[in-house]
């Protein structure tokens, strides 16, 4: 038996190029397999579209490198046509059992959870980072760039009122990462783009529009992120007012029956897009508005991928793990002493989404419009 190739494209089930036997004629498109990387990343889908960020630093650490990514099947399209991944891995038993006989030279574990932490021990690689589990069945550091991310996890203190840091810049030291405050990476395929011009003249939006995205809602993991109804109606009635925008009401499929409470108020005087034609196409949507007004969810995270100019409001979750990159405003509640919390229940009567400031949500919107002049 020849050598097997040391190249990505060889499968050992079909010839790589039809009618081309690499293992008689040798590689036609070598593609060395370099240092192999797996990512573990079986977390919210806003985490995972923030860690593609740690891409491109891994690519200048490992130029020649395979990257594998394993994640929950809800985030997987997420990870469609990125250039700097090699393949994705759904987390599932056929999965598992592949990765199993596999050899890495890097795993790194994005997530500080058990699951994680278990197929992370469980995996052969020469170098593990980020997170694991001991014998005891506790999450562990698997590194020293990891303490500090691991830190963050036990004392709410330095979580929730001295650290400065944002997530991408504190997963890159989890990772041994130089940083450089590397942009999200999501890439829509042709059929995609072909499918966003279609809708905007379906629509009747035209190049010149002035266009605000409201995402609405958040996962059900912590339902307090968002707005009330109430409050987006004020809102959007407050934008209608000006007589030149037009509004866009985006979500997934948890936000259906809120936005169409929204989108019947005002009959036909908005957009109220479809929530439940998968995360592609809701990034579609996402993609058209120049503006996207949103709480901290992963209609957040799919607009800075966007890059989009985002203005989003924080109340439980932590405002300065996110980064904007320049384009937009944070809104938090400054000076109330239980914010940021993280919790699923609150004692104190929402305080922190009845701060919001929907007077300046609506200044610092007109004010980025009127600076595109």
């Amino acid at each position: 038996m020849k050598k097997i190739p040391d190249c990505k494209n060889f499968t050992g089930y079909k010839p790589c190029f039809p009618y081309h036997n690499c293992l008689e004629d040798g590689c036609k498109e070598e593609r060395k397999f370099g240092k192999k990387i797996l990512i573990i990343n079986l977390d919210a889908m806003g985490d995972v579209l923030m860690t593609t960020a740690q891409l491109p630093a891994i690519k200048r650490k490992y130029p020649v490198s395979t990257i594998y990514w394993i994640t929950l099947k809800n985030a997987f399209r997420i990870l469609d046509n990125n250039p700097y991944i090699d393949r994705v891995f759904p987390f599932d038993f056929e999965s598992i059992l592949i990765l199993k006989e596999m050899e890495f030279d890097v795993i790194m574990n994005v997530d500080k959870s058990m699951r994680s932490g278990a197929l992370a021990m469980q995996l052969n690689a020469k170098e593990k980072l980020g997170f694991g589990v001991n014998k005891n069945g506790q999450i562990i550091p698997l590194n020293k760039g990891a303490e500090y991310n691991y830190t963050l996890g036990l004392d709410d203190n330095l979580k929730f009122k001295i650290n400065q840091r944002t997530g991408q810049e504190y997963l890159a030291e989890t990772f041994d990462l130089d940083y450089q405050r590397d942009e999200y990476v999501f890439n829509f395929n042709d059929e995609e783009l072909k499918f966003i011009d279609n809708y905007k003249k379906e629509v009747g939006i035209d190049p010149d529009d002035e266009v605000i995205g409201f995402n609405t809602g958040c996962s059900l993991l912590f339902p307090n992120k968002k707005m009330t109804i109430e409050q987006h109606i004020v809102l959007i009635e407050k934008f209608l007012s000006f007589n030149r925008f037009k509004i866009m009401l985006l979500g997934g499929p948890e936000d259906t029956e809120r936005n169409n409470t929204i989108a019947e108020y005002f009959k036909g005087k908005i957009i109220n897009t479809p929530t439940s034609e998968g995360l592609r196409r809701g990034a579609c949507y996402e993609s058209i508005p120049q503006v996207i007004i949103t709480g901290d969810s992963f209609g957040m995270h799919l607009a800075i991928a966007l890059k989009k100019y985002v203005i989003a409001w924080f109340g439980l979750s932590c405002w300065t793990e996110i980064d904007l990159y320049d384009r937009g405003v944070k809104l938090y509640p400054e000076g109330l002493f239980c914010a940021p919390c993280w919790k699923k229940e609150c004692p104190y009567n929402l305080e922190c989404i009845q701060m919001i400031d929907l007077e300046r949500i609506v200044k610092e919107t007109v004010a980025y419009f009127d600076g595109k002049k």
